[in-house]
C-alpha cells in the first residue's frame, strides 16, 4: 500500500499441495502424503493436488488460469473419469471387489482436490467464467492424469488399497440406505393400501 508504505509478502512454496493440507487441516487423513501431479500436454499445463480423508463429502476447487471456475467444467470432467477408471481398474486387478463395484460417486467421498490447468485460449461457459468450455482440455487432462495415478497406485500399494477400501465402504452404505428404501416403500404400501384407517398408517417419523 504505497499511501502507507506497507507491504505484505504471501509465499506458499509448495502451491496446491500446500492449499490441499489447508484445507484438510481439521480432518483425519486417509494416507498422510498429498498426491500431487504436474505435466503440460499439448500446450495445456495441469496441476492436481488430492488426499482422500474420513470425510463423507467431496471438497473440489478447480482454476483456469488463476481465475477460479466453480462449476467445474471440461478440465473436472476429465480428471473424474480419469480417477473412477484408474481406482476401478486397479481395484478389480487386485481382486478387492466381491460382490460389489463402487461408483464414481464412491470414490470420490472424502476427496479433497484442487485441479489447476492453464489453457492459451480458453473457452468460458458465460463472462462470470464460472465454467471452462474447451473440449480438448477433457482429453488431455483425463489421459495426463490416469497415467499418473495409474503408475502411482503400483507404487504405493498400501495408499491405493486405503482408498479402494474408502469406496468400498461409501458403496456399501449406499447400498445398505438402497436397500432400506426399499423396505419402508414396500411397509408402506402394505399398510397404507389395505384399506386402513389414517389413524393405523404407518409413521412418517
Amino acid at each position: 500500500d504505497e499511501r502507507i508504505n506497507s507491504t505484505e509478502e504471501y509465499c506458499y512454496l509448495r502451491g496446491i499441495v500446500e492449499y490441499v493440507e489447508h484445507l484438510n487441516r481439521a480432518s483425519e487423513a486417509v494416507h498422510s502424503e498429498v498426491i500431487y501431479h504436474k505435466a503440460q500436454a499439448e500446450d495445456v499445463q495441469i496441476e492436481v493436488a488430492l488426499q482422500y480423508s474420513n470425510e463423507y463429502t467431496e471438497n473440489l476447487h478447480s482454476y483456469v488460469n488463476s481465475i477460479h471456475t466453480p462449476d467445474g467444467g471440461t478440465h473436472v470432467v476429465g480428471f473424474r473419469t480419469a480417477l473412477t477408471r484408474t481406482l476401478n481398474n486397479y481395484g478389480k486387478k487386485e481382486n478387492l471387489f466381491k460382490d460389489l463395484i463402487p461408483t464414481g460417486d464412491d470414490f470420490r467421498e472424502g476427496l479433497t482436490v484442487i485441479i489447476a490447468v492453464r489453457v492459451a485460449e480458453p473457452q468460458f461457459q458465460a463472462q462470470t467464467k464460472n465454467r471452462l468450455n474447451n473440449p480438448e482440455v477433457d482429453g488431455i487432462v483425463n489421459t495426463s492424469f490416469g497415467e499418473f495415478l495409474g503408475k502411482y497406485l503400483e507404487e504405493n500399494p498400501k495408499v491405493a488399497k486405503n482408498i479402494v477400501r474408502k469406496a468400498l465402504l461409501a458403496a456399501e452404505a449406499r447400498e445398505a440406505a438402497r436397500k432400506a428404501k426399499e423396505v419402508m416403500r414396500n411397509r408402506k404400501g402394505l399398510l397404507s393400501g389395505g384399506g386402513l384407517p389414517g389413524k393405523l398408517r404407518d409413521c412418517l417419523s
